[in-house]
């Protein structure tokens, strides 16, 4: 995988991976190519549905490496790992895809995944994708974010609400953050909402402070996954137990080539 990738992580403990590429050998290869790397505990697993919900259910792996296609369909894992997001809140999802395909890039994310690696990219960056997910970040570059926040851009108002039903902004403060979602610049923003730029500079230290985030993107990604979950709430029989989870990194990291760590 090149060079050695130095994860925030208790120096005793290995951060526990699971790796399922589109075939079995491809899954081999793919964990003894991670396990090079010193700080990751990497099992390759069969590519089988069952097989992985069974080794995600012994293992309990921190971050799970999951190809979109399984068992000769380009879309299976994006299937399964709404399963694993069900079922598993805790375990963290890093999905590969073919290309980054706009359709692909935000259904990955529908999926609950929490970074999104291509197969056109260097391999040697997937070991920094790992720990960049397993310490809460976000991985995706600037073009499959800019994905995200075209299709945010084409989405409903939501209401951010806390555990007891409460809405966690006020009036105005989600109306700055759809307008981040859509992409706005401060100045936009302040044109659109009558307000100045110093206001809207406050309001989004409001936001993030409230929401636990520390990036614009990120307050679009919070606002993308609330509307999945609002949606898969409101979806025939989506009544099952297992509670989704928005995990999204406090400390931006330094973008690595032309990918961001977010």
């Amino acid at each position: 995988m090149g060079e050695t990738v130095t994860c925030i992580a208790e120096k005793s403990s290995k951060i526990r991976v699971l790796a399922a590429d589109s075939t079995r050998m491809n899954s081999q290869l793919l964990a003894e190519a991670l396990s090079r790397e010193g700080q990751l505990q990497v099992l390759g697993i069969e590519p089988k549905p069952d097989a992985i919900l069974a080794a995600t259910a012994q293992e309990k792996p921190h971050v799970i490496v999951l190809s979109s296609s399984l068992e000769d369909s380009n879309t299976r894992g994006f299937d399964l790992a709404k399963q694993i997001r069900a079922n598993f809140p805790e375990t963290r999802l890093v999905l590969l895809i073919e290309t980054s395909k706009r359709s692909d890039v935000i259904e990955a994310f529908r999926s609950g995944a929490q970074g999104i690696f291509s197969r056109t990219e260097a391999p040697k960056t997937l070991a920094k994708c790992i720990c960049s997910v397993f310490e809460g970040q976000v991985w995706a570059n600037s073009a499959e974010l800019r994905f995200l926040i075209e299709a945010l851009s084409h989405g409903d108002s939501v209401q951010l609400d806390d555990a007891a039903g409460k809405p966690i902004l006020s009036k105005r403060e989600q109306d700055v953050v759809l307008c981040v979602a859509e992409g706005l610049s401060n100045r936009e923003i302040a044109t659109r909402l009558k307000l100045t730029e110093h206001t809207v500079k406050n309001y989004l230290f409001r936001i993030f402070d409230k929401l636990g985030v520390s990036s614009r993107v990120e307050v679009a990604l919070y606002v993308f996954r609330t509307r999945r979950d609002l949606a898969a709430t409101a979806a025939p029989n989506a009544g099952r137990n297992g509670s989704h989870q928005v995990v999204l990194g406090r400390n931006p990291r330094t973008p690595v080539g032309d990918r961001l760590a977010v």
